[in-house]
């Protein structure tokens, strides 16, 4: 790739050169982790700040990276993958649930995995937002594939007559803004509630989606 130095080739300490790279890689998002999304945030970090706190060098971190936007977009990334991985957990453990239940663990799980630490709550809903275009344009995707997920609980909802039928992508868009929102704002101490408040919030918002009121499902579930 251009930009980068060549990463060094063989075994080395029972390890090889693509297992070092790895775990070089590891070193540095797990610093990022610590620097993006604390103290001093992406936008003060210097890759010579980053290289220290990974225990590396500066040379090693351009064998594995061009710039830090290249870490904070693998970082938020990494930071979407673990929420995700939890929902589709949660999904699969709430399968046969009524809606309300089932919308309501789903969502929890989220909130669970993104809030557990604050700063992947920082990385996902502060760190990336203005950075650049070529940002943006990845978190617009990644809120994009949450949006899908949510249509797809739908129309699996509609399919099994707890949820009436409509198309449920502008209002799932509209949610995941709010999501973005409340938690930024939570985040930045801005919304003056608990967590537990902001979550239950949310999840009325995800139900009056899925089953707005004064619209009853059709079909064999109702």
């Amino acid at each position: 790739m251009a930009g980068r130095l060549r990463a060094p080739t063989g075994r080395y300490g029972g390890k090889t050169a693509a297992q070092r790279q790895a775990e070089r890689r590891e070193r540095f998002l797990d610093a990022a982790l610590e620097l993006f999304g604390g103290t001093p945030g992406y936008r003060a970090t210097t890759v010579a700040a980053l290289s220290e706190a990974a225990a590396l060098s500066t040379r090693q971190f351009y064998e594995e990276f061009r710039s830090l936007e290249d870490v904070l977009a693998a970082l938020h990334l990494k930071v979407n993958a673990w929420a995700e991985e939890a929902v589709l957990a949660a999904a699969a453990d709430a399968r046969g649930l009524p809606l309300t239940e089932r919308a309501a663990a789903v969502f929890r799980a989220y909130a669970a995995n993104v809030t557990a630490d604050p700063r992947r709550v920082r990385i996902a809903f502060v760190e990336i937002i203005g950075v650049s275009p070529r940002l943006e344009e990845q978190r617009l995707a990644r809120r994009a594939r949450w949006v899908d997920l949510i249509c797809a609980e739908a129309r699996a909802a509609v399919s099994r007559g707890e949820a009436p039928p409509r198309d449920h992508r502008l209002a799932a868009t509209a949610f995941i803004g709010s999501v973005n929102g409340l938690l930024h704002d939570f985040s930045a101490g801005w919304v003056d509630a608990t967590l537990d408040e902001v979550v239950d919030e949310l999840v009325r918002q995800l139900l009056g989606i899925l089953r707005p009121p004064g619209r009853s499902p059709a079909g064999p579930g109702r």
